[in-house]
């Protein structure tokens, strides 16, 4: 029984759980970005690399 409590009471690893789910948060938002900004993103550097070749 007092072996359930100590697990019960044990939080090492909510904190690895936390930033886990910080990072995914992370993930998820960078993929949206790149979905919305994609099209823009690729004329950039197409305009980018037209410029850098002179044409």
């Amino acid at each position: 029984m007092n072996l359930i409590k100590k697990m019960l009471r044990d939080q090492s690893g909510q904190g690895m759980v936390e930033y886990g789910l910080i990072v995914a948060l992370i993930a998820v938002a960078l993929i949206a970005a790149f979905t919305l900004l994609g099209t823009e993103i690729r004329e950039l550097f197409s305009r980018i690399v037209a410029t850098l070749r002179g044409v």
